[in-house]
């Protein structure tokens, strides 16, 4: 599996999501421009001494890299109609995670709307955090896999 994160902001969260990944031997990866500088202490302390059994990479275009990457695909919004729970994976799926402020752009909505799942929330509310989001996300393939 493989966890992108499209230009986050936060670097707490980021460092979660990095640990998050190392536990489960997930791959991240992070669209460029980041929010935050790698080497920041924050990102560092979140992701504690996780980031040494990470599989990380920083790449600038995520339309070119999910083409070449020709492996399943889904986008994470709360604005998505179709829940992250309705979908068998397939082995190997990238999820990909929109930044903290600005989520995904809408060219990805147009071009791939039927690829866009959602967790379920109340009516009215705005949206989790982003490592909650991953956190719940990245569990579902791995439990429809019975932990294997």
């Amino acid at each position: 599996m493989e966890i992108v994160l499209y230009q986050p902001d936060i670097p707490q969260n980021a460092g979660n999501i990095a640990r998050t990944c190392s536990v489960i031997g997930a791959k991240l990866t992070m669209v460029a421009p980041l929010g935050f500088s790698l080497a920041a202490r924050h990102l560092k302390r979140s992701g504690l001494d996780y980031w040494n059994d990470l599989t990380l990479q920083v790449i600038d275009d995520l339309e070119g890299y999910l083409l070449a990457e020709n492996r399943p695909f889904y986008f994470f919004s709360s604005k998505a109609k179709k829940e992250y729970t309705d979908l068998i994976y397939p082995p190997d799926p990238i999820l990909i995670f929109g930044s903290e402020s600005a989520g995904l752009p809408e060219k990805y909505w147009e071009k791939w709307e039927e690829r866009f799942l959602k967790i379920p929330m109340k009516p009215g509310a705005r949206c989790l955090n982003l490592a909650t989001s991953v956190g719940i996300a990245v569990y579902e393939p791995i439990r429809q896999e019975k932990f294997s």
